[in-house]
């Protein structure tokens, strides 16, 4: 499994850690429904060509660790992911709709989501050697190039002009 995905003009690496629940939190998520949940999971991520590193589905809640490509935003995923398992419940478990405290929507509003990054260290390290070596260059350029370093002034002297440096 490669960390680091590619797209036309565009390298990334975009992975979040997202946890939700049933309404109520109640521990419904078992059985024939945690396995529709699931698979229903797993078909639409490939439909979106979104890479799925884990997959837990608990009895009352679902972590899910993916990898989503840049063009698709976390709210857009998201919404996807319950509605579209929300709807295929509720067709295939008609008890569920008979409940009073279901209505027409089988998650909780919300979701918790955390991205997963690199190392912050190795980060800082990349960051402070490009500074060096951005810093290196700049005076390289400064020795070897007209348009760095002092300005120069021209004088008038017996007849002709000189560069004063």
């Amino acid at each position: 499994m490669c960390k680091w995905k590619k797209i036309s003009h565009v390298i990334y690496q975009c992975s979040y850690h997202i946890v939700w629940c049933p309404r109520y939190k109640f521990r419904i998520l078992k059985g024939n429904i945690a396995k529709d949940v699931e698979s229903t999971i797993r078909s639409l991520c490939e439909w979106k060509k979104i890479e799925i590193l884990g997959l837990n589905v608990r009895e009352d809640h679902i972590h899910v660790v993916i990898n989503v490509p840049p063009k698709l935003s976390i709210s857009e995923v998201m919404r996807l992911l319950k509605g579209k398992t929300a709807i295929k419940l509720f067709k295939s478990y008609h008890v569920l709709k008979k409940k009073p405290y279901w209505g027409n929507h089988f998650w909780s509003r919300g979701y918790c989501v955390t991205t997963i990054v690199m190392d912050e260290e190795k980060i800082r390290k990349y960051v402070k050697y490009q500074e060096d070596k951005e810093g290196r260059e700049e005076l390289h350029q400064q020795e070897f190039s007209p348009f760095y370093g002092p300005p120069k002034a021209t004088c008038f002297s017996g007849g002709s002009f000189t560069n004063v440096r």
